[in-house]
């Protein structure tokens, strides 16, 4: 599997949006896209892919996946929810992202230190990274030991379709727990709701 490692390398795993890439001022929507585009446009699967667009940030604003903007401004605050709201998206529904981000909703708008828990999102990111691309690493000698007993024309094709059948379902079982996880969030906001 010569290709996995470049493809790899192609992911930008590290591409995060860092605390110091975001300005103190208030920014516009269309200044918002902007940063985004600029620091996502090498995570995009295709070229012509929009990494934000207004009518997405309109539909989290009216799902209230972020608390309101004033003055149709973005605090540093929003943009930190909206980077969130942009990793979330690639596992989990629009629903199962307001359910995880409405306590945090909250939070902020009692003066919780969104930065900090963002810095630690970052770190926990770094850290992710480091372990997926050891589970990999694993991974490959797995599927090459599996497909080695496939010794005809079609071995490199049964090689590819074996690791990519088995980082699915690696994904699979991270997002049916982080689902899991949404569910217990959803179930402690509605016994809140009935006390």
């Amino acid at each position: 599997m010569k290709n996995i490692e470049s493809a790899m390398e192609d992911l930008n795993l590290n591409n995060q949006l860092l605390i110091e890439e975001i300005p103190d001022l208030d920014l516009y929507m269309d200044q918002v896209i902007q940063i985004f585009e600029n620091k996502f446009s090498n995570s995009k699967r295709n070229p012509d892919d929009k990494v934000l667009t207004k009518t997405m940030i309109n539909n989290y604003a009216k799902g209230k996946l972020f608390f309101p903007i004033e003055n149709k401004k973005y605090t540093k605050k929003h943009l930190i929810l909206i980077s969130l709201i942009y990793q979330l998206k690639g596992a989990l529904s629009i629903n199962d992202i307001k359910i995880t981000l409405n306590r945090l909703n909250e939070l902020v708008s009692e003066e919780f230190d969104v930065e900090r828990l963002y810095r630690s999102y970052l770190k926990l990111s770094e850290y992710n990274t480091d372990r997926f691309e050891n589970d990999v690493t694993e991974s490959i000698k797995g599927v090459t030991k599996e497909a080695s007993e496939f010794e005809d024309e079609n071995a490199k094709y049964i090689e590819q379709l074996l690791m990519i059948t088995s980082l699915v379902n690696m994904s699979n079982y991270y997002r049916r727990l982080a689902e899991k996880l949404v569910d217990e969030l959803q179930e402690e906001s509605n016994s809140k709701k009935l006390k």
